[in-house]
């Protein structure tokens, strides 16, 4: 075939160091925006970018040229010195492991949908029990003791 034809979307989550709720309501609009820039410079499509105090999720269309690790890695890095630098929070960090799920493109919408109600949806649901939940929808083999 003389052309690449991709269609590939992701489901990112992950949480801050310790699952410590720092991400504060006053600045998460920038920070999400902040992520969201991340990305769109890294040649990713944000598609979302959305979360609560402990944790976020991105869905992100990717061409064949980037990395998922190398974009999520830096992502974390750069958000990190943007709360140490915007915010003054010097001991703002991240979880080091991340959870990605492929998601179909007629259920981007969907998974939109979910990112943007995060504060409704862990009204009644922690991110533990979330997360547990995409692992085993996912069929993701997991050791919980490697988990938290």
């Amino acid at each position: 075939m003389p052309s690449t034809h991709l269609s590939l979307h992701f489901h990112v989550v992950f949480s801050t160091k310790d699952r410590m709720p720092q991400i504060s309501p006053e600045w998460r609009d920038r920070f999400h925006s902040y992520i969201g820039g991340l990305a769109k410079n890294a040649g990713v499509v944000p598609e979302s970018v959305g979360g609560v105090a402990d944790h976020v999720h991105l869905l992100l269309g990717l061409p064949a040229t980037v990395a998922l690790s190398d974009l999520i890695r830096a992502i974390k890095a750069n958000s990190s010195k943007w709360v140490h630098e915007e915010i003054g929070m010097e001991k703002f960090a991240w979880q080091e492991g991340y959870g990605a799920f492929t998601v179909s493109p007629g259920n981007c919408e969907s998974v939109a949908n979910y990112i943007a109600n995060q504060e409704e949806h862990h009204r009644t649901r922690g991110f533990q029990d979330e997360y547990l939940e995409f692992l085993k929808k996912a069929g993701v083999a997991y050791d919980e003791r490697f988990l938290w």
